[in-house]
């Protein structure tokens, strides 16, 4: 099986960073796969020693097949940092595997990744791949070890070039887009926050490569898989943190601890309701507003 090369962006979070490298270094593949790490650059004055003391802890890092660190002299901002990083690996790479500084990997997570690139790689209707799951609440006697949905998840994935490169990232389509409540509505199989989260970002109030990702999986009817017991967690909820804060209740997973080198993959490229439905009860607006309150109540305790 080939070893796809991975690809891991930090910026000040040192103590989650750490946990990362050590999650990964424990993986059954680590010894056998290329790291890349791109660094950004300080954002304001005061990160500027946070990012020296990540860079000098990034130079010492072994386990791996061969570590490649890419420093930015300026700060780029997560979204741009992951479009350009993917896009220059994959100048020489028809696949990546992506992680942030905080999120721990359990040690099957590059086999499930590795195999899952390897099974889907000439079915273009596979989009991305998925390290993380949410709990369903689904006992381990499942027969099923694997599902796919509509929506991609950027909490540990992979991808290959030929899904990567058509992307538009300036979303020149989205006037015509936005003014059909067909296309809107359809766009939903994916979360009633999705075109919320679009919106916004053509407005300029949110910075997601992301959501521009999954515009692009929803236009060419593509699929993600996703394992049912969780191969990532993601432990960023903290101050530091860019995009995850507050409470991180409805996002702990299931994790996987039987951490068998095998994958079973679903016997047909589809969407089964039964995951659908459950996937949609977590990223609905009930759970959402439930999930807003916990962090008010989180927040109030914690100034009090």
């Amino acid at each position: 099986m080939r070893v796809c090369p991975i690809l891991l962006f930090t910026y000040i979070r040192f103590d989650t960073l750490k946990k990362t490298i050590a999650a990964l270094k424990m993986n059954m593949l680590a010894k056998d796969s290329d790291l890349y790490i791109f660094s950004d650059g300080p954002k304001r004055g005061t990160d500027a020693q946070k990012v020296k003391e990540i860079r000098a802890f990034l130079r010492s890092i072994t386990g791996f097949k061969s570590v490649s660190i890419s420093e930015s002299p300026t700060n780029k901002g997560l979204a741009n940092s992951i479009i350009s990083g993917v896009s220059e690996v994959m100048t020489f790479s028809d696949t990546v595997i992506v992680l942030e500084d905080d999120l721990i990997t359990t040690p099957n997570f590059l086999t499930y990744m590795n195999s899952s690139l390897n099974e889907y790689q000439s079915k273009r209707k596979v989009f991305s791949i998925s390290g993380f799951s949410f709990d369903f609440g689904i006992e381990s006697k499942s027969q099923e070890e694997t599902y796919f949905l509509y929506r991609s998840w950027s909490w540990g994935w992979a991808t290959w070039k030929d899904r990567w490169i058509d992307i538009d990232w300036e979303v020149s389509d989205y006037n015509t887009f936005k003014k059909s409540k067909t296309l809107r509505k359809e766009m939903k199989r994916g979360g009633s926050d999705v075109y919320g989260m679009l919106k916004r970002q053509m407005e300029g109030s949110l910075d997601s490569w992301d959501i521009r990702w999954f515009y692009h999986q929803f236009k060419v009817n593509g699929i993600t898989l996703f394992p049912l017991y969780s191969k990532v967690y993601n432990d960023g909820f903290d101050a530091d943190a860019t995009h995850t804060t507050g409470s991180n209740k409805r996002y702990l997973p299931s994790l996987d601890i039987k951490n068998s080198p095998g994958v079973q993959f679903p016997k047909r490229l589809e969407v089964k309701d039964k995951y659908q439905n459950l996937f949609l009860k977590k990223v609905g607006i009930k759970a959402r507003v439930f999930s807003k309150l916990e962090t008010l109540f989180l927040k109030y305790f914690t100034h009090k």
